[in-house]
């Protein structure tokens, strides 16, 4: 295993979160207009905690999806000021916790705080990880000509190069068609 499961849960939903803006979203459209897309994304993650489910918490969490993009494409040293300054703003204190169907993992903040604070301080830690681990480099940006989407490559080779099987198929087809002409 590369991560813990909490690190791979958190890198994951962080890429899906970024991937709902309207140049990485496969309709072309903000995929988090109303705050019952934002529902829907919590709902598909099973992201515990306090939901507010008003239109500033979906402007906070817009807000930070745009920070999460930032530090996914640093490079590894660069990463560690934002990372550093998501868990100082909001007072970080990591703690092992067991909840839901979940095992003991790390949270930094309250089930209780604001979701926005905890979606970047959960990719924050999850950020501390892959810093420390010196793993940046499975922080990937899709490899198709036309698509923006984020992935985390937690193949045992790192050799994902797309962000979905269709932006793959796409560029397959593409290639191929170009062979064949």
């Amino acid at each position: 295993m590369l991560f813990t499961h909490d690190t791979q849960s958190a890198l994951s939903f962080a890429a899906a979160l970024v991937d709902t803006e309207p140049a990485a979203s496969e309709s072309g459209a903000d995929e988090l207009a109303e705050p019952s897309d934002l529902a829907e994304l919590l709902d598909t993650w099973e992201y515990s905690g306090r939901r507010d489910g008003d239109a500033a918490e979906l402007d906070e969490v817009r807000a930070a999806r745009g920070r999460l993009r930032a530090i996914w494409t640093l490079e590894r040293d660069d990463a560690v000021e934002p990372v550093n300054a998501i868990l100082a703003e909001a007072a970080a204190l990591p703690r092992l916790v067991r909840h839901d169907t979940l095992d003991w993992h790390v949270h930094a903040t309250s089930l209780d705080a604001p979701l926005a604070e905890r979606i970047l301080v959960e990719a924050a830690m999850a950020f501390v990880d892959v810093i420390r681990s010196d793993q940046m480099d499975r922080l990937r940006d899709c490899e198709a000509d036309d698509c923006t989407g984020l992935f985390v490559d937690l193949s045992k080779n790192a050799s994902k190069r797309y962000c979905s099987v269709r932006c793959g198929n796409r560029m397959a087809v593409r290639a191929y068609r170009s062979r064949a002409t």
